[in-house]
């Protein structure tokens, strides 16, 4: 029953980590990327449609990100979802292929991003510390109740703190290597 808990509390905390790469993945560092794109949502038809679900997204060059849509009579709807995204990107349309060049960013662009990152980081904090107080909870319920021998709650509490201050500094880790890549000119 305590090992269901903290078995739990490991997958909260791999859920936290998962979702923080995944933000931290759209964040642009120096160069292109194609999951940049990933939060990008087209008016195809009257429906709102991943752009991953209907193009192909390429990196040829390391400031060059390129868009082909299967449909080509979608060419204009996705040209019109990335210019109006909050990418700041400026797609330029050749044939049935978008091409997106990536201009340098500049210093202050560089600590934006920088300071979203750590936003991320610190939400994935308040979601790790949040899975940790629930199992706390459990841990004290079976306690009180006498589900658990005290010894046995208590190890379960010291192996939980371990397991959280494991994946607080995982997060530390990954926030420290995402504002070296997009600090590094």
């Amino acid at each position: 029953m305590l090992d269901d808990v903290h078995k739990e509390l490991v997958t909260s905390i791999g859920k936290a980590h998962e979702a923080l790469k995944r933000d931290l993945g759209k964040l642009r560092a120096g160069r292109a990327n194609a999951s940049m794109l990933d939060g990008i949502r087209v008016d195809y038809y009257g429906a709102i449609t991943p752009l991953a679900q209907m193009a192909n997204v390429n990196v040829p060059e390391p400031r060059l990100l390129t868009v082909k849509p299967w449909d080509k009579t979608a060419v204009k709807a996705v040209e019109k979802a990335l210019r109006e995204s909050e990418l700041g990107l400026n797609p330029q349309t050749d044939g049935d292929l978008i091409r997106i060049p990536l201009p340098p960013l500049t210093e202050e662009r560089r600590r934006d991003f920088v300071k979203i990152a750590k936003k991320y980081g610190e939400e994935c904090k308040v979601a790790i510390r949040k899975a940790r107080h629930e199992a706390m909870d459990m841990f004290s319920e079976m306690d009180s109740s006498g589900d658990a021998p005290k010894d046995d709650v208590d190890r379960a509490k010291r192996k939980a703190e371990e397991t959280v201050a494991e994946g607080v500094k995982q997060v530390d880790g990954f926030i420290a290597q995402k504002e070296k890549d997009i600090m590094e000119v």
